[in-house]
């Protein structure tokens, strides 16, 4: 597929978060902001939706333990600032829950558009559920992409912001399915003579060169 063919204002995992100022709920925003800390940029298709508030709900009950993983957090739709302002307050009066992270008001798609939020497939008018992880050197990590009809996971969240912290602290990897203190996966030897090292080392969790578990590093 060429660059043509995704789009020039789709973001590319391991590269820049595309940068941004932008009108939200708490005031005027920029992504450098955040430098020094993660974020989860995410988007809904709008304000006053059933499965939009399920998942408002959802990220402010996981705030706090993204907050103690030094993750914040930043919403966005396709509506005004005062459909925002009306949404969180009746979230809050029908409810009970106070939403606590700012949401971007992008009535001129500029941040959706920079981010591939748009899937015309889907809808040429609102933004799709999208999950952008971005670390604290303000580098885009994961990408996540929801139907329109699929609430996001906040469990698969924390686990996928777990597995990049983890990565960074101890430059391992996690397998399919690991869980917060499952064992994690060496990085395969990029070379011949680091496979025969690896071989040389004898691992209690090595099946071959190129596949070795391990216990959970800890601090």
């Amino acid at each position: 597929m060429t660059d043509e063919q995704i789009g020039p204002s789709m973001p590319r995992l391991g590269q820049p978060a595309p940068d941004f100022e932008a009108l939200t709920s708490h005031g005027v925003i920029r992504l450098s902001d955040y430098r020094d800390r993660w974020l989860i940029l995410f988007s809904h298709p709008a304000d006053f939706t059933p499965v939009c508030t399920t998942e408002f709900i959802g990220f402010t009950d996981i705030f706090p333990q993204l907050q103690e993983r030094e993750v914040d957090l930043l919403g966005l739709s396709i509506d005004s600032v005062y459909s925002h302002i009306a949404w969180v307050r009746n979230i809050k009066e029908k409810m009970g829950v106070d939403v606590p992270f700012p949401i971007i008001a992008d009535l001129d798609r500029k941040v959706a558009e920079l981010y591939g939020m748009i899937m015309p497939g889907e809808s040429k008018t609102e933004a799709a559920r999208c999950v952008f992880i971005i670390d604290p050197k303000g580098m885009l990590r994961a990408m996540i992409y929801y139907p329109m009809s699929c609430g996001r996971n906040m469990a698969e969240i924390l686990r996928v912001i777990d597995a990049l912290q983890l990565a960074d602290r101890f430059g391992v990897a996690t397998p399919a399915n690991w869980t917060p203190g499952a064992d994690v996966i060496l990085p395969a030897p990029m070379t011949q003579e680091m496979a025969e090292v690896r071989l040389g080392e004898g691992l209690p969790g090595m099946k071959d060169w190129y596949f070795t578990k391990k216990p959970q590093p800890s601090e």
